[in-house]
C-alpha cells in the first residue's frame, strides 16, 4: 500500500498526529502554567485555501516528466518545521513557495536541473524531508540575482546501493530516508546507528548537509564520525571524495561538504561506516536531588571513558513536562549498547559515578530497566514531541527549544545566565512569565550539550514577532557566554546572525571563495551560511 503523502502543515504524513488524550493532556499542562482555562484557536488553511502566485519559470520539455507546479508539491515545500515556519504557515503565508519542484531520479538529471536553473537565474534549494528546524528549506530570491526559485527534492535517490561487509561499510544514496536505511541494512545484521529525533522523516543527504546529531549521547555524536566518502553534484562538476579509514593529507574534503547545508552542491550518495546491531542492552534512570548534581555525575561518566549510548539528564520540571518525573527531583535516562559484549561492568562503574554524586537508580540492584519505568516515558515523550507542535501553535503557544555546547568549567554559570535572560525575554514579549527547561542531549569529555525549552503564551497575528524576540535573547545570551549558537540542528537562516558572530571572519572569506569556485552564479540555496 502506498504510503500518505507527508503534510503541508504539521509533522509526519496526512492522518498522523497526537492522539486525543495526548493533546488533552499537553493543553491542560499549559492551562495550569499560564494560569489560563481556554485557549484563542486558531485553523491553519486547508490547501485549497491557499494562494499561490503564478509560477515565474516553466521548466523545459525534456524536465517536465520529473517536474511539478502543483499546488501541494509548491506548498509542501514552501517551509520546513521550524515555529516560524508553523506561525506563517498558520496565517496563510506561502509567499516563499518555489516555482518549480523537481525530484530528479539520478545524478544526470540533477545536473540536468543545475543546467536549467544557472542559464534562467533561479535559486535552487536542496531538499530531504523537509524536517529542517531553522529556516533551511524556504526558498528566499531577491528578484535581483535570483528571478525564480526551484526546489529539488532527492526522494528518489533511496537505495542502499553496496555493501562493503568486511569494511563493515555502506553506499548509500542520499534522499534514503531513516527507516528505509535500516530496512535496507538490517538483513545483513547491520545498522547505521544514527538517529536524530527527526529519524521518520529526514534523510542521509539532509543528515551530512547539517552535521546531524544522533540520537546517543557520546562517541559518535554527529553523522561526520560516520562518513567514509561523499559524493556531489555541483554547478561546476562532480566532487567524490576517497574512501579511507583515515587521512592526514590536508585540510579534509569531506569535513567542508558536511555541514555545507546546500550552499556548495547536491550531495547525491556517501559510503558510511556501518556497526552490527545491537544484542546486549543494559540502563535505566537515576534520580538526583538537583540538576547540577546529575550534571557533575554525567561529567564523571563522560571522563570515564564509558561511552554510554544515552546518557541525557533533565531538569527537574524538564522530567515533570515528559512525565518521566513528578517534578521533585533531576532524572539522568542512562543506557549501553553493544553488538560485541555483555555490559555489566560499564552499567556497574556509571551507577557508581552517579552515586558519586547522590544518584539512585529509579530500581535499585536491577541493571536492564531502560525500556521501563522514567526511561521509558521519555523515550516515548522524545519520539511523539515533534507532533505537538502544530496542535499547540493554534492555541497561541510558542513551544520551541534551542541547543548548544559549553565546556564543563563554565556551564553552571553559563546555564543560569542563559535561562535568566530567555526567561526574561518571555516576560518582555509576552507580558506575562513562561518556563525554561533544559537537558543534556550529548555528552563529551570536556563538556555538555545543553538542550533549553521555552514555553509561553503568546497572542495570534503577532507570533512569529514574539518567537524572535525569544529566540533573539536566547541567541544573544548563549554567544555572549562562550556557546555555540547550534550543536546539532544546523544554522539555515534562523540562526544566521548569530554564525557571523561566532566564525572567524577569515574563515567566512575562505567559505565565500569555495562557494564562488563551485557555485559561482550564487544560486545554491542563497542566505545560508554565508552570502554570495
Amino acid at each position: 500500500m502506498a504510503q500518505q503523502r507527508l503534510k503541508y502543515f504539521g509533522w509526519g504524513r496526512e492522518g498522523e498526529g497526537m492522539t486525543a488524550a495526548e493533546e488533552i493532556a499537553a493543553l491542560e499542562r499549559y492551562r495550569h502554567l499560564f494560569g489560563v482555562s481556554n485557549f484563542e484557536d486558531k485553523t491553519p488553511p486547508a490547501l485549497a485555501e491557499i494562494s499561490l502566485r503564478p509560477p515565474r519559470i516553466v521548466p523545459p520539455a525534456a524536465l517536465s516528466p520529473i517536474c511539478s507546479c502543483e499546488l501541494y508539491d509548491r506548498v509542501a515545500h514552501t517551509y520546513g518545521k521550524s515555529y516560524r515556519d508553523y506561525a506563517r504557515g498558520l496565517d496563510g503565508d506561502y509567499a516563499a513557495a518555489p516555482d518549480v519542484v523537481a525530484y530528479p531520479r539520478n545524478e544526470g538529471e540533477i545536473a540536468a536541473v543545475l543546467d536549467w536553473t544557472g542559464g534562467a537565474q533561479a535559486a535552487i534549494v536542496p531538499f530531504g524531508a523537509g524536517s529542517s528546524v531553522v529556516g533551511g528549506v524556504e526558498p528566499q530570491i531577491d528578484g535581483v540575482s535570483h528571478k525564480a526559485a526551484v526546489t529539488l527534492d532527492l526522494r528518489h535517490l533511496d537505495r542502499v546501493v553496496e555493501i562493503d561487509h568486511l569494511s563493515r561499510a555502506a553506499r548509500i544514496q542520499a534522499g534514503a530516508f531513516g527507516p528505509a536505511l535500516e530496512a535496507q541494512l538490517r538483513p545483513h545484521g547491520l545498522t547505521l546507528r544514527h538517529f536524530p529525533q527527526s529519524y521518520e522523516y529526514s534523510t542521509l543527504g539532509g543528515w551530512i548537509a547539517t552535521r546531524s546529531g544522533g540520537h546517543f549521547a557520546s562517541l559518535y555524536t554527529h553523522i561526520d564520525d560516520l562518513v567514509e566518502s561523499i559524493r556531489m553534484v555541483t554547478p561546476k562538476g562532480v566532487i567524490e571524495t576517497r574512501r579511507l579509514p583515515g587521512s592526514g593529507a590536508g585540510p579534509s574534503p569531506d569535513r567542508l561538504l558536511i555541514g555545507s547545508e546546500g550552499i556548495l552542491g547536491v550531495i547525491t550518495e556517501a559510503w558510511m561506516r556501518l556497526q552490527q546491531r545491537p544484542r546486549f542492552r543494559a540502563g535505566g534512570a537515576v534520580r538526583f536531588a538537583d540538576f547540577f548534581s546529575a550534571a557533575r555525575a554525567v561529567r564523571a561518566v563522560a571522563q570515564a571513558g564509558l561511552y554510554p549510548a544515552n546518557c541525557r539528564i533533565l531538569d527537574p520540571q524538564e522530567a515533570y513536562n515528559t512525565g518521566a518525573g513528578d517534578g521533585s527531583s533531576a532524572i539522568m535516562v542512562l543506557a549501553f549498547e553493544s553488538g560485541d559484549h555483555p555490559l555489566d561492568a560499564w552499567i556497574a562503574r556509571a551507577l557508581e559515578c552517579c552515586a558519586d554524586h547522590g544518584g539512585v537508580p529509579e530500581r535499585p540492584g536491577e541493571r536492564d530497566t531502560h525500556r521501563e519505568g522514567a526511561a521509558e516515558q521519555w523515550r516515548s515523550a522524545f519520539i511523539r514531541m515533534p507532533y505537538a507542535r502544530e496542535r499547540v501553535i493554534r492555541r497561541a503557544v510558542i513551544a520551541d527549544t534551542f541547543e548548544t555546547a559549553i565546556t564543563w568549567e563554565r556551564f553552571e554559570t553559563f546555564h543560569n545566565r542563559v535561562k535568566t535572560a530567555t526567561e526574561t525575554a518571555i516576560r518582555d514579549a509576552t507580558g506575562r512569565p513562561g518556563l525554561v527547561t533544559c537537558r543534556f542531549t550529548h555528552i563529551y569529555p570536556d563538556g555538555p550539550a545543553p538542550y533549553f525549552s521555552f514555553h509561553a503564551l503568546g497572542r495570534h497575528g503577532t507570533l512569529e514577532r514574539q518567537w524572535r524576540a525569544i529566540k533573539s535573547a536566547a541567541g544573544d545570551a548563549l554567544i555572549e557566554a562562550g556557546g555555540t549558537i547550534t550543536h546539532h540542528h544546523a544554522v539555515g537562516r534562523d540562526h544566521r546572525r548569530w554564525y557571523d558572530r561566532q566564525r572567524p571572519e577569515l574563515f567566512a572569506a575562505a567559505l565565500r571563495a569555495a562557494k564562488r569556485t563551485l557555485d559561482p552564479q550564487g544560486m545554491l540555496n542563497p542566505g545560508v551560511l554565508v552570502d554570495p
